[in-house]
């Protein structure tokens, strides 16, 4: 009785381009993306570079935003003037 590697090879190469994709669908919430946040930075490149944040709250000119919600991993920012002057994350 012959098998046919065909089918599992298909099988690899489908589960290899699925698991592929859904790294590409991954939280923006992740050390590579906190990594590129810096000081300065406005508001607009920040939600560019995470997203819309998952809460926000504002008095006068300074804005804290976070994005994830715990106990996931956050990453938090204070802006001044719609610009980062402080950055932390829990959990990357």
């Amino acid at each position: 009785m012959k098998h046919s590697t065909w089918g599992a090879g298909r099988r690899i190469i489908l589960m290899a381009g699925l698991a592929l994709g859904l790294a590409g669908c991954g939280s923006p919430v992740n050390q590579r993306n906190y990594d590129q946040l810096k000081m300065g930075m406005e508001f607009d490149q920040v939600v560019k570079l995470l997203g819309k944040p998952s809460e926000c709250d504002a008095v006068m000119a300074i804005k804290n935003c976070r994005w994830g919600k715990p106990p996931a991993a956050t990453i938090s920012v204070r802006f001044i003037a719609d610009q980062v002057v402080l950055f932390k994350a829990q959990g990357l």
